[in-house]
């Protein structure tokens, strides 16, 4: 069962060989986008000794996971052929694996997702909540981590026109019927982690209700991952020019704004990048 149904003031996260906990700090997921066309970073770490230096340094800075992509996700973005992908994420996700480094590769393919477990990772990050038929069963099969993720449509289209009554309870509705659906398929309920996808097919609203209710998707007995880090949503409403937040070294007072979550017993995995991740986390000990 999931481990905030056990009563213990943290909660835990298996995957693979490893367990995940809170108990001693909010955990820290670097990004490494292995990807010409990043929202975030714009190819400066589309080769695979970029990436990998790039990875060793969110670990040097403190980071618990670093998750490796090789398909961008951006609004308005294309897909890329599995085999491309394979290419971008495998000598890295192998590298930083080789290191010690919990490793989650964020692929929506479930063949993407088997060569980066055969390669080391120990969790999938899954965007598309397990769109993939087969992601589910590559996932038990290893025993990794499995991150679902809500979003409304495809990267493609999901900002043209988000729409929801209550979403809340629309996004907590879909991340707990995928969690089932990947329980049916043999992923261990502890391996699960749930995503609300802040900036994936939501406005700026839908953004802020659903970082509002974090504790009520913690209830859901799930770690929660919250990636919000470089999101459009920041800029608006903190209301400055475009070009400084994205040169790729945010002024520091944006680190300071915003505190971690708080909140009941929960495992909140935060997506920073890699200036976040240094300037954050020497507060968090």
């Amino acid at each position: 069962m999931p481990a905030a149904d056990t009563g213990a003031d943290f909660v835990t996260w298996r995957v693979r060989d490893r367990v995940l906990s809170n108990d001693e700090h909010t955990l820290i997921m670097g990004i490494v986008n292995v990807t010409p066309d990043s929202f975030s970073d714009g190819g400066r770490f589309a080769t695979t000794e970029a990436a990998i230096g790039h990875g060793a340094e969110l670990l040097g800075a403190g980071a618990d996971i670093v998750d490796v992509g090789g398909e961008s996700t951006r609004p308005g973005s294309e897909g890329v052929p599995a085999k491309v992908e394979i290419d971008r994420v495998v000598p890295v996700v192998r590298a930083l694996a080789e290191r010690g480094a919990a490793v989650s590769v964020d692929t929506s393919k479930a063949e993407v997702a088997n060569a980066a477990l055969q390669a080391g990772a120990v969790i999938v990050n899954d965007v598309t909540a397990l769109a993939d038929p087969e992601m589910a069963a590559v996932v038990a099969r290893f025993g990794a981590g499995l991150v679902l993720m809500h979003m409304q449509g495809e990267p493609r289209t999901m900002q043209e026109d988000p729409r929801y009554d209550d979403v809340v309870a629309e996004v907590t509705e879909a991340l707990l019927d995928g969690a089932k659906r990947a329980e049916r398929a043999g992923v261990a309920s502890q391996s699960i982690c749930i995503d609300p996808g802040i900036g994936f097919g939501k406005r700026l609203e839908h953004n802020l209700a659903l970082l509002g209710a974090v504790s009520e998707l913690a209830a859901t007995g799930y770690p929660v991952l919250v990636g919000a880090s470089r999101k459009s949503f920041l800029e608006h409403l903190l209301g400055s020019a475009r070009s400084p937040w994205w040169s790729g070294r945010p002024p520091r007072w944006r680190h300071t704004s915003w505190p971690l979550p708080a909140g009941p017993p929960s495992c909140e995995y935060t997506t920073w990048s890699q200036d976040y991740v240094r300037r954050v986390w020497p507060t968090l000990s």
